[in-house]
């Protein structure tokens, strides 16, 4: 039990380290959502209802440009010397996903400041619903980070997949347009979108106008859906240790 405690702590503080070395990631990850949303949140004079969609697609961008690491580690041999050591494969997964996760969640955090000129006040009391709700939303979108990035062999392969399916997910996910609105197969599409509930859930705790779906049923299926991608992340990787120990 303890091998596993410390080596997943130990992969946790490595993404915070390699983190803390690429100061400029703050940048590019924060600053597009943000000119995104000032623009069609400005350009349509409602800037509260695109807010959550650019906090989701902040924490969606760091979440993906910290799972590229996976891939990185794998050319470099790092990932093949963590899969032959003696620690769980699942506290390695756990150690990489709570790292890359928390990032995610800092970076959500430090996008939840920009929530006045949307015109959304948060009391001190509702900072914790909020921050828990991005830190699930955060390890969620991590581990289908995880899950693509497992797969692949090249960083241009990973944001062909991310153009493919994470954008296009992100924008029926309710960000640009109300599932009231929407018809037909789209709106099917955005009921069995898992990206709908994370911004259901981000205006049900912000307090955002949201006709559905519900705070309760929005939790449910985020948690399912990150808990899904966990146990997802653990099976590939011990697939992985085996053919390698073969």
């Amino acid at each position: 039990m303890s091998n596993f405690f410390l080596a997943a702590a130990t992969l946790w503080q490595r993404e915070l380290v390699r983190f803390w070395r690429q100061k400029s990631r703050v940048l590019g990850v924060v600053a597009s959502p943000l000119v995104f949303w000032l623009l069609i949140g400005y350009g349509s004079n409602d800037l509260a209802r695109f807010y959550s969609g650019a906090l989701v697609l902040t924490v969606m961008f760091s979440a993906i440009f910290s799972t590229i690491s996976i891939i990185e580690d794998r050319r470099e041999g790092f990932l093949l010397s963590m899969l032959v050591s003696p620690a769980p494969r699942s506290s390695m997964v756990l150690g990489k996903i709570l790292g890359a996760a928390t990032l995610a969640w800092i970076q959500g955090l430090i996008f939840l400041a920009f929530a006045p000129l949307a015109g959304v006040s948060i009391r001190p009391l509702e900072l914790v619903p909020v921050a828990a709700a991005i830190y699930l939303i955060s390890f969620t979108l991590t581990g289908l980070g995880f899950v693509i990035a497992w797969r692949m062999e090249s960083t241009s392969g990973f944001h062909a997949i991310m153009n493919l399916l994470l954008v296009p997910m992100w924008m029926v996910s309710g960000s640009l347009f109300p599932m009231s609105t929407a018809h037909g197969w789209v709106k099917a599409l955005m009921w069995v979108n898992p990206l709908t509930y994370s911004i259901a859930l981000l205006n049900h705790t912000l307090r955002l106008p949201n006709a559905a779906p519900g705070g309760m049923e929005s939790l449910v299926v985020t948690a399912a859906f990150g808990l899904l991608l966990f146990l997802a992340s653990v099976i590939m990787a011990e697939q992985k240790a085996t053919h390698s120990a073969a």
